[in-house]
Order: structure tokens, then C-alpha cells, then sequence
């Protein structure tokens, strides 16, 4: 099964005076590249966060996000005193250097300094935990669902583009038959001419028979087109396999590769330098879908 790198879920759950918003992007990367954003009271949890994320889904840029929205339930405060008497002693030696006369406003100023108040809302029992861990791993199922979807779009397209090559590699035979015959009547043609220059003894011909077939077999490309044959057919199977397959299927790209430009090189012949430049196309695009792949 494959599974592309680019996901999305998205959960809302209510717990005792909040509502939290769970929601994770995924794109693709070399490796796992995880970016949590998440409210302090949960930094306690970040850890067992990120081996839920990790676990699941392996692989890729992972965003992950929990927003907190505060509903009207009517939550518990309190005062922090000896910080809203710091705050205060603060306030009114700075007035005291500015001449400020007027502190009536003290008291409004204090309370809005950060941590003064309190809530109940900074803390978070193992109940409301079980919770929210139970909308994680709703929101990772989401987003592997996702992952699966995209999948098999990126399957059907490469697919169809090995199966493209295969069509493309049968599309060689014809040509190959006829390049072999021209190259040996050129051959023969020009040692024939080569041969009339010679004042007296002429060339060995069996040496030259030898070496017609040593050049021949230099160019003959049936074992390239065998093991493209085999890595295309592997290339097939590793699809259907289990489990995360980019890696592997990119190294059996990487033979693909290595096989076609082969062929090109040995060629010599136009048509089949135009099928293999539609070959080496089609493999491009295939790289390219590989990269996206988990």
C-alpha cells in the first residue's frame, strides 16, 4: 500500500470549561521533521504527543497544532498575592519617579499583569487527558486516511508510467533487429573499401570476422533490456507490498535509470535514442511522484 507524505485531520473536543481544537499538516521530507504548537499546561505530555505522532505516521513534515478556546462554563481564580504586591510596589515607585499624582488605576493595572490571575484552566486531570488523547489520535487516523487517499493517486499514476516503459522497451525490437544488419553492412562496406587500398597482401579476413563480432556484442543491449525488464516487474510488486515502500522503490528507480542510459549509450541508432529519451521522461515523473511518497 502506498501512502503519500501530505495529510490533514482536523478535531474538536469539549472538556471542563475549554474547547480544543486538534489539527495536523503533513507535507513530504527526507526525514520526520515534527513542529508541535501547543498550550503550556501540555508540555507534560509533549513527549508521549510526539511518540503518538511518530508512531503513526513516521514520516514527513508533520505541523501539530491544539488551539484552546475558553466557553462560558464559569471557571475558579485566584490571586496570586505576593506578585500583585511586587507588581503594585513597582508601579508606584515608577509614579513616584514620573510625578504622577493620580494611582487610582493601580489596582486595574496589577491585576492585568501576567500571572496574577489564576485559573483553573492551567491545570488538566488524567480524565480530561484521556480525552484529548483519544481526539490526537482521531485527528492522526484523519490525517492517515488522508495519507492513504493521495496514495493511491500517486500508485495509479506511476503505474501507468512503468507500464508506459515496458510498451516503450517492446517498441525497441524492431529497430534493434535492423540496427545490428546495418552496422554489419557498413562494416563489411568499409573494410571492403579499406582492403582495395592495399598494394599486395590483404587483411586477415578471419581476424575481421572476430572483430565484427566483438563489436557487435560491445552493442548489443539484450541483457540491459532483461534486467529493465526485471526491475520494472519489481517495481510493480514492491507497490503491492505492505508497509512504507518510498525508499526501496527509489532505489529500484535508481536501476531503472541506470539500465535506460545503458541502452542509450549502446544504441546508435535514432529511433531508439528518441525511445529512450521518452523512457528517461517518463522515469523523471516517476522520481518525481517518489518524492511525496512515505
Amino acid at each position: 500500500m502506498i501512502k503519500s507524505m501530505t495529510g490533514y485531520g482536523k478535531t474538536v473536543v469539549d472538556i471542563t470549561g475549554r474547547r480544543l481544537t486538534v489539527e495536523i499538516k503533513t507535507l513530504n521530507s527526507k526525514q520526520l521533521d515534527l513542529n508541535l504548537k501547543i498550550p503550556g499546561y501540555f508540555r507534560e505530555k509533549e513527549w508521549e504527543v510526539r511518540t503518538l505522532l511518530t508512531q503513526r505516521l513516521e514520516r514527513g513534515k508533520i505541523d501539530f497544532y491544539i488551539g484552546t478556546e475558553v466557553t462560558g462554563e464559569m471557571l475558579s481564580y485566584s490571586i496570586n498575592h505576593e506578585l500583585a504586591k511586587k507588581y503594585a510596589e513597582e508601579l508606584k515607585a515608577l509614579s513616584g519617579e514620573l510625578h504622577l499624582k493620580d494611582a487610582s488605576d493601580m489596582l486595574s493595572l496589577v491585576v492585568k499583569m501576567p500571572d496574577v490571575m489564576q485559573t483553573s484552566r492551567d491545570e488538566m486531570g488524567e480524565d480530561d487527558w484521556s480525552v484529548i488523547r483519544g481526539a490526537i489520535a482521531e485527528a492522526i487516523s484523519q490525517t492517515d486516511e488522508f495519507r492513504i487517499h493521495e496514495g493511491k493517486v500517486l500508485e495509479d499514476d506511476m503505474l501507468m508510467r512503468v507500464h508506459s516503459i515496458l510498451q516503450l522497451l517492446d517498441a525497441i525490437l524492431p529497430y534493434e533487429t535492423n540496427r545490428i544488419n546495418e552496422l554489419r553492412e557498413r562494416l563489411i562496406k568499409d573494410f571492403a573499401k579499406f582492403a582495395g587500398d592495399f598494394n599486395g597482401s590483404a587483411p586477415d579476413q578471419n581476424r575481421f570476422e572476430q572483430e565484427i563480432i566483438y563489436y557487435l556484442e560491445k552493442l548489443d543491449i539484450t541483457e540491459e533490456k532483461v534486467r529493465l525488464l526485471k526491475h520494472c516487474q519489481y517495481f510493480l510488486e514492491t507497490l503491492q507490498d505492505t508497509g512504507t515502500q518510498g525508499k526501496k522503490l527509489g532505489f529500484v528507480t535508481q536501476e531503472m535509470g541506470r539500465e535506460i542510459n545503458t541502452i542509450g549509450s549502446k544504441a546508435s541508432d535514432a529511433e531508439i535514442q528518441k525511445i529512450v529519451v521518452q523512457m528517461k521522461d517518463e522515469l523523471e515523473k516517476i522520481k518525481e511522484q517518489l518524492g511525496n511518497i512515505l
